[in-house]
């Protein structure tokens, strides 16, 4: 018997002539085993040197870690279609191993044979090729343990693999049915979308229907309007609106005349019957009976009124009850009215030695036209302010060239000066707060606050209707309280 070919299996040759024999040693630790062929003259053993494979164990756990990487950042149809393609991969992995246990029982039935060869070359042959043929035997004794152990392991594979085909398909199964579930629910949700946009279009036909008619029906009205007001027009006849118009006015004219006669003559009267009565002089009161005017004492000769001989004290007196109320301060020939006096007579009181004249308005103090409305608009919001300028200080006269700031809010009143803060007190009964009473051309826009014990300021602002707007509204947000803001001496329900 002739060897068709020997290769060497790791061991090192030199400059040597190599003597022929059966088998040279192999080395036996390597990744795969060789491959085994049958010859025409004998058996060949040719060692695999291509490129190491992965393992197919490490080959599945690297798909499956994929799959479950992915899983999150798929849709539900491309879930399933990896769920497909891990199985798919399972089954040519399982074929796989089936082809590999195939090639192993070849593998084992060729060492058998290999085997039974040597055995029956042994005893052929003496000296040093006997020796050899023995360690082929042995040789292939390991190889066929190794083949066994693989085989082993490629069982255990195989059975992994099984289980995971079968998760994979149950996985995939599982994705079938929620995509199912899924596009029954699109279905659903799309075919209400459909019923819902059919509605929402009936419904806009039926109100472009519904303004067309009631579009006609109001072009149809302005036109007959249109008409009538051409027909008035041609034929020169004013509207009832208009008559009614020139009517309110005619009478709101002859009213004011009638009532500015008939307060002359209430004064012509008063001023008769005081003549008849004494010698007294007569004074009378000028400017207008309304608040945000001046009231002032004038003679009724036209004389000039000596105060050096004269003193002066104003009264305020209810319509019904004619009790006279004493304006504590206002000691002056004139005075302006603040909006206590509003519905009421304002009367002076002139001292001439032992005789005393009477000067009265011949009405009730009126109201400033607006300003209930305006208060009650200022009353929602949290605080106003006014720019106010400071007259005087604890009775003192102060420089009149800075400005402050006066807030009135619903707790408290602050008066201000830049960032710095000169007054700030919270409403309480210590309070005062009332119109300056002290005369002067300016009276109507000054008012008196006293915030506590120690401190008095005479503030001065810009119109008289700030100035009633201030005390009304401080008056209003202490009532809040149950605290009633009056001046110097005036009398309180409580």
């Amino acid at each position: 018997m002739t060897w068709s070919a020997t290769l060497d299996y790791g061991r090192k040759t030199k400059n040597v002539d190599i003597r022929p024999g059966p088998l040279r040693p192999a080395n036996i630790i390597r990744n795969k085993f060789p491959t085994y062929k049958n010859g025409s003259n004998g058996i060949v053993i040719k060692l695999a040197d291509g490129p190491e494979v992965p393992a197919l164990k490490e080959a599945v756990a690297k798909e499956t870690a994929d799959l479950l990487d992915r899983r999150q950042r798929l849709s539900v149809r491309e879930l399933a279609m990896k769920f497909e393609k891990g199985l798919n991969t399972a089954t040519l992995l399982s074929k796989e191993v089936k082809w590999r246990q195939v090639a192993l029982l070849e593998r084992d039935i060729l060492l058998k044979n290999l085997k039974s060869v040597l055995e029956s070359l042994r005893g052929r042959v003496t000296g040093k090729t006997k020796d050899e043929i023995e360690e082929s035997i042995s040789m292939v004794e390991i190889l066929a343990v190794q083949l066994s152990k693989r085989e082993a392991e490629l069982l255990e594979q195989k059975t992994e693999v099984t289980k995971l085909a079968k998760s994979l398909k149950l996985a995939s199964e599982d994705a079938k049915r929620i995509v199912e579930e899924e596009r029954a629910n699109a279905h659903t949700e799309v075919e209400s979308a459909k019923s819902a946009v059919q509605r929402v279009q009936d419904a806009l036909q039926e109100h472009e229907k519904i303004s067309e008619k009631t579009g006609k029906q109001d072009l149809e009205e302005l036109k007959k309007e249109v008409r009538v007001a051409r027909r008035i027009k041609m034929l020169h006849c004013p509207s009832k609106a208009m008559d009614l118009e020139n009517e309110i006015k005619t009478l709101r004219k002859t009213f004011t005349d009638k009532s500015a006669d008939c307060v002359n003559l209430l004064k012509e009267l008063e001023l008769h019957k005081r003549r008849k009565g004494n010698d007294i002089p007569v004074f009378d009161l000028e400017g207008l009976q309304c608040l945000g005017s001046i009231l002032r004492i004038v003679s009724q000769n036209g004389a000039a009124i000596d105060i050096s001989n004269i003193s002066v004290q104003w009264f305020r007196i209810h319509p019904k009850e004619s009790n006279k109320e004493i304006i504590s301060g206002a000691t002056r020939l004139v005075y302006a009215p603040e909006p206590q006096d509003v519905g009421r007579y304002v009367q002076a009181e002139i001292s001439l030695g032992n005789e005393t004249a009477i000067a009265k308005t011949a009405g009730l103090v009126d109201p400033d036209a607006g300003l209930v409305e305006y208060v009650e608009t200022l009353v929602r919001k949290p605080e106003t302010e006014f720019n106010v300028v400071v007259l005087q200080l604890n009775g003192i006269d102060q420089p009149k060239e800075s400005v402050h700031v006066l807030n009135v809010g619903r707790l408290r009143m602050r008066l201000c000066k830049g960032k710095a803060v000169v007054a700030k007190e919270f409403y309480s009964s210590s309070m005062q707060l009332c119109g300056v009473r002290g005369g002067g051309e300016a009276a109507s826009q000054a008012m008196f606050w006293r915030p506590r014990s120690d401190l008095s300021l005479a503030l001065a602002f810009e119109t008289a209707r700030e100035r009633n707007t201030a005390i009304m509204l401080a008056r209003r947000f202490a009532i809040d309280c149950n605290i009633i803001l009056a001046g110097p001496g005036d009398k309180t329900p409580w």
